[in-house]
């Protein structure tokens, strides 16, 4: 009976759990990405079809499939998951005691898989050792961040590392069609998913399939909720919006007057800029409100059109902060007539939205490899920094290499102006850019 209500129990789980935990691959054919481990011939693939038990460190960015790989490797072992960040000693123990007695009694191996290896301190990987030297369990660590940083030494000797990579958009998209499909995820929904929404939703979770599964599990609400059959873009857009700030509508002339004041300077009319700023002053507006508006106005409409500019304003910041008013009402005046009476430039703003643009559609974009740290024990043993060329080295402290992603390589995210200070910059950056398209100089 007891078996009975715990297979009850397990069926309605499965039925409540999450997508991207209903969705989680039984065997190595269903893994999406991660070809250099499932692969045919694939060290870690060999490994898992040949039974054999070995401890292993999965080192990868968040949702790329380090757990299901683990469950995966454990094959018919018992297999216990602790969380790093919650766990402790006094639970180590627990799982060592239990491994040793199921050894004894059952003859059957016990894998602990330990989430966020990385958060547990020297002297809980310690605690792990024993029982790792002796047999008695397998360890399965699984970590975000670099393991020859974050692991004992002793542990990471013991262990293979695996790295997992970030899954391709194509790969995203084949694991969202699955869901969608699927008895396990939405296929008793009768959904289908239009083109533009599944590339959408596989391009901008940053090769992270859990985000991905959460996310379309999300957007089918939104597109069941609004009686569809089909999920859109939009339905994707909304389930995976960032949340928005916004100010309180109440205080109109407060947002009016401010904003009357950022205009003015940006259309170098000293008068104004100089009225609309005595007018807060004289209402009691907060003086640190607005020496922060015109610190971010010396970048955002200044910018390198005038490199005294946002030293000029956080001086006037910090006049503010010594002499308080009133008296510090002469640098805020300083500050606004400079920088209204300042050569303009957007480039800063422009440069700040083709960089988020191009971020968004890259996101997770691998660093490559000679810029990535060489700076720790057997880092060039797994290509970091080699073949990195020190500028300083070079004539002219300057030497072409590939300093974007793959993704971006020959996108101008800062295309410089002729305004003021930054025509010399785009002088300068010209100059650059000729070499780095002349193939004399790669």
């Amino acid at each position: 009976m007891g078996d009975l209500f715990e297979a009850r129990r397990a069926e309605v789980k499965a039925k409540v759990a999450p997508l991207a935990a209903r969705m989680r691959p039984a065997v190595l054919s269903e893994v999406v990405g991660q070809r250099h481990l499932v692969g045919d011939g694939a060290a870690f693939r060999r490994l898992v079809e040949s039974g054999r038990l070995m401890s292993m460190i999965l080192w990868g960015p968040p949702g790329t499939g380090k757990t299901t790989l683990a469950r995966l490797a454990a094959g018919d072992a018992w297999f216990e998951q602790l969380s790093a960040t919650s766990a402790g000693v006094r639970d180590v123990r627990r799982v060592l005691d239990d491994a040793d007695r199921r050894l004894g009694e059952e003859a059957r191996r016990t894998v602990l898989f330990l989430d966020e290896i990385h958060r547990f301190s020297k002297s809980q990987q310690d605690a792990l050792l024993p029982g790792v030297e002796d047999g008695t369990i397998i360890l399965i660590g699984a970590t975000t961040e670099n393991p020859f940083f974050e692991v004992n030494s002793p542990l990471i000797s013991r262990a293979s590392l695996f790295r997992l990579e970030r899954i391709d958009p194509e790969d995203l998209e084949v694991l969202i069609e699955r869901a969608i499909g699927d008895p396990r995820g939405l296929g008793d929904q009768g959904l289908t998913i239009d083109d533009d929404a599944r590339t959408a939703l596989a391009e901008r979770v940053g090769g992270d399939a859990r985000l991905a599964l959460n996310g379309l599990e999300v957007a089918a609400g939104l597109a069941i909720g609004a009686g569809r059959a089909v999920i859109t873009e939009a339905d994707v857009a909304e389930a995976l919006q960032r949340r928005i700030v916004r100010y309180d509508k109440s205080g109109d002339r407060h947002y009016d007057v401010i904003s009357a004041f950022i205009k003015s300077m940006r259309g170098s009319d000293p008068d104004a800029a100089v009225y609309w700023l005595h007018t807060m002053l004289e209402a009691g507006e907060d003086p640190e409100f607005i020496a922060r508006r015109m610190i971010i106005f010396a970048s955002e409409d200044v910018g390198l059109a005038d490199r005294h500019a946002l030293p000029l304003a956080v001086a006037a910041s910090q006049a503010l902060a010594y002499a308080g008013l009133p008296e510090a009402g002469y640098a805020l005046t300083h500050a606004a007539i400079y920088l209204a009476t300042s050569p303009k430039s957007n480039t800063v703003a422009t440069t700040i939205a083709k960089a988020k643009a191009a971020v968004e559609t890259t996101a997770g974009a691998e660093v490559p490899a000679h810029l990535r740290d060489a700076s720790y024990r057997a880092a060039h043993a797994i290509g970091h920094g080699t073949d990195y060329r020190y500028p300083h080295s070079y004539e002219g402290h300057f030497v072409v290499q590939q300093y974007l992603p793959d993704e971006v390589v020959g996108e101008r995210l800062f295309e410089p102006g002729t305004q003021g200070d930054e025509k010399e910059i785009a002088e300068r950056v010209d100059v650059w850019n000729s070499r780095r398209e002349d193939p004399r100089d790669r």
